[in-house]
Parts: structure tokens; C-alpha cells; sequence
């Protein structure tokens, strides 16, 4: 890896050290030298190499149509993903609402035992498809609740460092 690396200048790498090997520099944000790296100032011409600290890598869309209004090195938020259960919260005696999904779907998928071990939003197992699948909660309007009533999804990962080859 050091090099002669048979890669290219400027591709990122998955490095499991904190410290990158002779000839290679970490993708932190950091500005870098064109004098010292003209190849690497070829394929970054901002003089910056990318910050994937604590980011994924997701392949361009190239005019695929699935990710549209994207350019080459562009960051992007995360999506987050509403549920109904965080529209309700808690129990209150004085408005005893039900909330989840109310029954299995119209075309009866969801019974019990398939899929194996379902759960409903309050984690007992689902009934049949006539019988009420439901939690009790307090309604919260989507204003007052905003910022505990998001989740982000983040898929299971393991932490590397990414690196460039510079020289």
C-alpha cells in the first residue's frame, strides 16, 4: 500500500489504522500542497481533500435518474423516516387513544405466525387480521414534538479511516 500502490492517486480506501501509510494521506477535509502532490491535485483540484470521516460512500447517479441534481463529490443529509408511533407518546388518562396499526393489512399478509415472531408498535405479538393491533399514547402534534420525533436510519457499520494515495 505504500508507494507504487497499483492504485491510482486520489482513490478512497478503507484503512483500519489510525495512522496511513508512507505516500498516502487521510480523507479529513484537509487542504494539501499541489507542489508537493501534483497528481493528487489533478484529481482534487479545490487543493482539499474530502471529509469522509464519519460518512458513506454512495456510488454517483450519472444520470441514472435515482438520486438526481447530484455532482461528484457532493455531500447529502440523511433521510428521516416518521412513524406514527412518534406522533404518540405515554398514556394519559384523559385521552386514551389508539394508535399503530389498527388491524394486519387489507390483504390479510400479516397472521399470526407469519411472518414468524411479528410484533406490533407495542412490541406484543399481532393477531389476526380481525382483531385490533394497537398501543395507547397521548397525540403530539408534529410542531411541538419535531426534534425527538425523527429517526434517522443508519445502516450497521464498522469505523476505518478512508485514505488516499498522494504520491
Amino acid at each position: 500500500m505504500g508507494e507504487g500502490s497499483a492504485l491510482p492517486v486520489g482513490v478512497p480506501v478503507p484503512w483500519p489504522s489510525a495512522t496511513p501509510p508512507t505516500g498516502w494521506l487521510k480523507c479529513n477535509g484537509a487542504a494539501f500542497s499541489s507542489e508537493k502532490y501534483p497528481n493528487l491535485a489533478k484529481v482534487y483540484p479545490t487543493l482539499k481533500l474530502p471529509d469522509l470521516r464519519g460518512e458513506f460512500i454512495r456510488g454517483w447517479d450519472d444520470s441514472r435518474g435515482i438520486d438526481t441534481g447530484r455532482s461528484l463529490l457532493s455531500g447529502q443529509t440523511a433521510t428521516f423516516i416518521r412513524t406514527a408511533l412518534q406522533d404518540y407518546y405515554g398514556y394519559d388518562l384523559n385521552t386514551n387513544v389508539k394508535v399503530g396499526i389498527a388491524y394486519a393489512t387489507a390483504d390479510s399478509v400479516i397472521t399470526v405466525g407469519n411472518p414468524a415472531n411479528p410484533k406490533a408498535g407495542n412490541n406484543s405479538d399481532y393477531v389476526p387480521a380481525s382483531s385490533d393491533n394497537s398501543i395507547t399514547g397521548t397525540q403530539r402534534t408534529a410542531e411541538d414534538n419535531f426534534t425527538g420525533a425523527w429517526i434517522s436510519m443508519r445502516p450497521r457499520n464498522v469505523a476505518f479511516n478512508y485514505i488516499v494515495r498522494a504520491t
